[in-house]
C-alpha cells in the first residue's frame, strides 16, 4: 500500500490545494541525489513519477529500499530535524513535488487545523512503515494489500477517497 494514501486520507481539499500551490514540480535526472545522507534537506518530497533507491553511502551503498510513485520522501528528517541517515538517488528520470521546508513550517505554525491533519498523516505513514518493518524484519518491500485488513471500514473508505485525491494531485503536478 502506498504511504501517500494514508497521508492523503487525513488531508482535506484545501490542504491539497496548498501543497500544489506552494510545492514545486522538480524533474530529477537519473542517478541524481534527491536527499544526501548527513545533510539536512530543505524540502519534503512526494514522488509523482519514476523511482528512487534509498542507500546508506557510509556502508558501501547498502540499499535499504526502492521507492516509487506515491511515496513521501524526507518525512523523518522533517519531523525530527536531524540529518538523514540514508541517501535517496533517482534510478530513472523522475518527477517529485518539492514542498519547501520553510514554507511548510510556517504553514504548520499558522494553521493549527492543517498542522493537526498533517502530523496525524505523517504519523499514519510512519506507523505503517514500522508495522511493515516489524512484520518482515526488513525495510522497503511493498506491503501486500492483505495489510489493509487491519484497518476499520471508515479508514478503508478514507483510503478510497485518498486515492482520488492523490490522482487529482498527480494530474495537477504533471500538468504544471
Amino acid at each position: 500500500m502506498k504511504k501517500i494514501l494514508l497521508f492523503f486520507s487525513e488531508l482535506n481539499n484545501n490542504d491539497l490545494d496548498w501543497l500544489v500551490q506552494k510545492g514545486k514540480k522538480e524533474i530529477v535526472q537519473p542517478d541524481r541525489l534527491l536527499i544526501r545522507e548527513g545533510q539536512v534537506s530543505e524540502a519534503l518530497y512526494i514522488v509523482v513519477s519514476g523511482s528512487f533507491s534509498v542507500v546508506i553511502q557510509s556502508q558501501d551503498q547498502k540499499e535499504l529500499a526502492k521507492i516509487s510513485v506515491g511515496e513521501i520522501v524526507g518525512e523523518v528528517s522533517f519531523i525530527d530535524t536531524r540529518a538523514p541517515l540514508a541517501s535517496v538517488r533517482s534510478l530513472e528520470e523522475s518527477v517529485v513535488l518539492s514542498i519547501p521546508r520553510v514554507q511548510l513550517l510556517a504553514k504548520l505554525q499558522q494553521d493549527i487545523n492543517f498542522s493537526s491533519r498533517f502530523y496525524r498523516a505523517i504519523c499514519l505513514c510512519l506507523s505503517d512503515r514500522l508495522r511493515g518493518t516489524v512484520s518482515r524484519l526488513g525495510y522497503g518491500y511493498d506491503v501486500a494489500d492483505s495489510h489493509l485488513e487491519g484497518f476499520g471500514q471508515s479508514m478503508l473508505s478514507n483510503l478510497e477517497l485518498a486515492e482520488a485525491k492523490f490522482n487529482w494531485l498527480l494530474k495537477n503536478v504533471r500538468g504544471a
